[in-house]
């Protein structure tokens, strides 16, 4: 069995180590490794396409897990009961399917909402100036958005139920309004887990390819780029890009545990 489990972890982090090994190749084949030297990473950040791409990404990013995150809480504090037991099974549905199947859905869903939307703007607007819905950064958003929320419920549904309800009652006995009860005890109860959620929602958008190929429009995310690029061959600009976007996702990874474990005993304690 250890043997067994060796290789499981040798076959899924061997090719992610030679891609960061091969990121610091002097020569220019991805595959034979010369000399050592970072120039490639320089040439990955003065590279205006790829500064595009990262910027596009970090703004869909950052946008979609705010909006994951708020509405995320919003609903996990909002179901209860045996809605709550649906919604939950629905929410943990949404993670398990395909990232094929959600690219198809919603470019399906937004391209029919487009068809429905388009021909009364135009009517409403002047001729010819009217404004016309199509894919880029609001698909985007909305896309990863819609996705990461599931993400975000999951983790606060999980923080929810290890927290003391006493600490609310004790703050209702004492005549503290709903709002006042939710900002000064429920929010920063849960807040480690809206943090967490937010991380992890920032790493699924900024990482994200499937999704974003279908309803990215004219935009061009760092992952599409890095697609289009190695269609034209790997090279080692490709892997320092690929260095870099897998230290920044392992990053916010262990941010995200470590900001859900110590929320998880302080909320213990």
């Amino acid at each position: 069995m250890r043997l067994y489990a060796a290789a499981v972890f040798a076959f899924l982090y061997l090719p992610i180590a030679v891609i960061a090994v091969f990121s610091f190749n002097a020569g220019t084949h991805a595959s034979q490794f010369t000399g050592f030297s970072v120039q490639w990473y320089g040439k990955a950040l003065s590279n205006p396409f790829v500064m595009e791409a990262l910027r596009t990404s970090f703004i869909v990013a950052l946008s979609s897990a705010l909006i994951a995150s708020v509405f995320g809480t919003m609903a996990a504090l909002a179901l209860q009961g045996r809605v709550r037991v649906v919604a939950d099974a629905l929410f943990y549905i949404a993670v398990l399917i395909p990232g094929i199947v959600i690219g198809i859905a919603t470019l399906i869903a937004l391209v029919t909402l487009f068809g429905w939307i388009n021909p009364l703007l135009a009517l409403l607007g002047p001729e010819g100036q009217a404004p016309q819905l199509a894919m880029g950064y609001g698909s985007l958003i909305a896309a990863h958005a819609l996705f990461s929320m599931s993400l975000v419920i999951i983790i606060l549904r999980a923080r929810l139920a290890g927290m003391d309800r006493s600490l609310m009652e004790a703050s209702a006995d004492l005549y503290a309004p709903p709002f006042a009860t939710f900002r000064q005890v429920t929010l920063p109860l849960i807040f480690p887990g809206i943090l967490a959620g937010f991380l992890l929602s920032f790493t699924f958008s900024f990482d994200d390819f499937i999704i974003a190929f279908f309803v990215a429009g004219s935009e061009t995310t760092l992952p599409i780029y890095v697609f289009s690029s190695i269609r034209r061959g790997v090279t080692p600009e490709i892997n320092a890009i690929g260095t870099m976007v897998l230290a920044v996702s392992l990053l916010l990874l262990v941010a995200a545990q470590i900001i859900l474990r110590g929320g998880s005993r302080k909320g213990a304690s």
